[in-house]
């Protein structure tokens, strides 16, 4: 079947992203651009329209007027998705050499910007959910303990990212992590991909952006929590610590020259949908809508984990042993397809669209499920990784890329520098960084991840050709 073909199938419940549900919550503005004659909205940067870096035109306009409504200072819009405004963003606070520090949880898209910047990623651990085996939200307690273990000098570290919410709705207080940071002297990035919906302020028990927090800038992703079309982002910026200027330098490296029309007007109508009464209304009804359904599910016997985002449904199918990836299995050629499966869990995005059914479609896909799979126990806990609170590659990621590599089986691999990302897709979340070194320990733990993940992680693993010479240290090594 051609992809044309493809893309014209019913592919079932639409409880993946993005979150227009295949059109059913896209703008009505955005409806009539598309209902034009075919290819009509194909533009370039006509001076009229303008574009992300230029400073007249239609798109300039759209951008001040969205920075004014959110409280920003500056805001560009993005046809290269979240990955492209978060590297553009870390590259204009960093400088080669540098070290930033993230978290474990990180997508992998910030590492790559490591490696593009040859900054060292200064890598902290998070809380751990074992009953799922997902990171749970950071608080200021833990930060303190990151901050008092750090391995290199803070005045090597020239940033600091967060994440908010996680890929499954997990959020948190930003606001004293944010400070702790800013009392470091750091700039703060802010991975709010998931998360632009709080940004409304529409419901009081949404957690607050990263933006009302006081970090300095963030990236929403318009396709997973708004009415965007794939590809469109915003980065936002905000107070004296970053330099506009060197955003702008990193974003016209990273994105396309040529960016479609198309897409900028979508990132226009996703976000003047929320300056509209009438758009904050839709999303709080969507929100009490997901509210309502999530209790009546659970009353219904579904094990659905508590999170902070109503709008992402979280099954604990590990409840009674069966892997999320195996349930999405199931499920898929039934029609109901999730967004993210996990050894433990499937997580359903709801979008923005209305759900008419829904409850009775998940009930009888549950009831389904177990039936195909009697008599199983629930799963043992997770472990986590076995990794220290605090650390840095043993070799710089630039050096174990770009460098002669082997690839060898994980059983052989004990001792030798990894030179790839290892990393399930979704979520995108490294489970190893080039530039580790493989000790047993996490050899042991990346095998028992192969028997949770399957496929998604390879029984054989590039690492750096043995040969190679060691070159210089990471920051703040030696």
């Amino acid at each position: 079947m051609g992809l044309l073909s493809s893309l014209q199938q019913d592919v079932g419940r639409c409880l993946f992203l993005p979150a227009h549900g295949r059109g059913a919550a896209l703008p009505n503005s955005f409806r009539r651009l598309l209902q034009r004659r075919a290819g009509y909205w194909d533009l370039p940067e006509l001076p009229h329209i303008g574009g992300p870096l230029e400073s007249e035109g239609a798109v300039a306009e759209a951008q001040q007027q969205a920075a004014e409504h959110v409280g920003a200072q500056r805001a560009w819009f993005g046809v290269n998705g979240a990955t492209g405004l978060l590297q553009a963003a870390l590259l204009a606070i960093t400088r080669p050499g540098q070290a930033v520090l993230m978290p474990r949880n990180a997508h992998r898209s910030l590492l790559q910007a490591c490696l593009l910047g040859e900054l060292t990623p200064v890598l902290f651990d998070l809380p751990f959910l074992n009953d799922r085996g997902q990171a749970a939200p950071l608080d200021a307690e833990w930060l303190i303990n990151v901050l008092g273990a750090l391995p290199l000098p803070t005045k090597a570290i020239a940033a600091a990212v967060l994440v908010h919410p996680t890929y499954q709705g997990y959020a948190g207080d930003l606001k004293p992590l944010i400070h702790l940071l800013h009392n470091e002297g750091w700039p703060v990035l802010v991975d709010e991909a998931h998360g632009s919906h709080f940004l409304t302020d529409v419901d009081p028990l949404l957690p607050r952006s990263a933006l009302h927090s006081g970090a300095d800038l963030v990236v929403h992703s318009l396709q997973k929590s708004a009415a965007g079309l794939a590809q469109t982002a915003v980065l936002w910026q905000q107070g004296d610590r970053v330099d506009p200027t060197r955003v702008e330098r990193s974003i016209g490296w990273l994105q396309t020259t040529s960016p479609s029309a198309l897409l900028l007007a979508s990132c226009v109508s996703a976000l003047n949908e929320w300056q509209q009464p009438q758009g904050l209304r839709r999303l709080k009804c969507r929100l009490d809508d997901a509210r309502h359904l999530t209790k009546r599910l659970r009353r219904s016997g579904l094990p659905l984990l508590s999170n902070q985002d109503p709008l992402r449904l979280v099954l604990h199918t590990g409840a009674i042993g069966i892997s999320g990836l195996d349930a999405d299995a199931w499920w898929m050629p039934r029609g109901l397809i999730a967004e993210l499966p996990e050894p433990a869990t499937v997580t359903f995005c709801l979008g923005l669209a209305k759900h008419r059914g829904l409850e009775q479609r998940l009930r009888k896909a549950w009831t389904s499920l177990r039936s195909a799979h009697p008599d199983r126990g629930a799963q043992a806990a997770f472990e986590p990784a076995p990794l220290p609170l605090v650390g840095i590659p043993d070799r710089s990621l630039a050096m174990a890329w770009r460098a002669e590599c082997e690839t060898v089986p994980l059983d052989a691999a004990e001792g030798r520098i990894a030179a790839e990302l290892v990393c399930p897709y979704p979520p995108g979340i490294p489970l190893l960084v080039p530039g580790e070194r493989l000790d047993r320990q996490r050899l042991e733990w990346l095998r028992r991840q192969r028997i949770l993940w399957g496929d998604q992680l390879p029984e054989r693993i590039r690492v750096v050709r043995a040969s190679e010479p060691a070159h210089e240290p990471v920051a703040g090594h030696g």
